[in-house]
């Protein structure tokens, strides 16, 4: 399994984003985490931030939006021209038409699942989406530690997609480092999300040793 790596922008460099963009070019997609102060105690990105980010990113896009009525708002960032927008199934009120315009309009649909939610009610689901996200910290804040506890509900989405022979990716995000992501991958991941633990030091450099920590623990 080649693991794909998404550096989080919530840990770079607000003020030189775009030179922190291109520290992460050897990245597979740039996290962007957009929060609206509702559905997350946090607020960063709008639409017109994430279109100037699409506009320099030397990598595609991997939204990820943690806001109230998705329905309303998701399809804007595809529009944008990212690559991948994930949205959260407990904002959603209907999941699958959303990740069906988002798909019709050319992006990757992904949904996320806060620590506290369980996959079952989406498991059958899965040929909706083209992403889950299993949220291994609580959402709203970087530089959180890994929760272990949500590898079961990993396992069974490993499982389902397995079982299914689908084509979805399945990502985590929080507290991803060189020790959590061998557990997430061991448990099924195959995309990461990893902030502090790549821009606290030279980004290349860290992105290459997340590959590698994978790579020795493929199975």
């Amino acid at each position: 399994m080649a693991a794909r790596i998404n550096p989080s922008i919530l840990a770079a460099d607000f003020v030189n984003l775009e030179r922190d963009l291109g520290a992460i070019a050897t990245a597979d997609l740039v996290h962007v985490d957009v929060m609206d102060n509702h559905f997350v105690p946090n607020l960063t990105f709008g639409p017109q931030m994430v279109g100037r980010i699409q506009d320099v990113s030397p990598i595609p896009l991997d939204v990820h939006l943690m806001i109230d009525d998705p329905d309303r708002w998701a399809p804007g960032y595809a529009e944008l021209g990212a690559y991948s927008v994930t949205f959260h199934a407990e904002a959603a009120a209907d999941p699958v038409a959303l990740a069906r315009r988002l798909r019709a309009i050319g992006a990757r649909a992904g949904i996320a699942l806060k620590p506290g939610t369980s996959a079952e009610g989406y498991l059958d689901l899965l040929p909706e989406f083209d992403q889950v996200l299993v949220m291994t910290v609580e959402p709203g804040f970087g530089g959180q530690s890994f929760m272990g506890e949500t590898m079961p509900k990993l396992r069974s989405l490993r499982e389902a997609v397995a079982a299914r022979g689908l084509d979805v990716w399945l990502q985590v995000d929080g507290g991803i480092t060189e020790e959590t992501i061998v557990v997430a991958a061991e448990n099924g991941a195959d995309t990461f999300v990893a902030g502090s633990s790549v821009f606290r030091g030279e980004p290349a450099e860290r992105i290459a040793s997340l590959r590698s920590a994978v790579a020795a623990h493929a199975h």
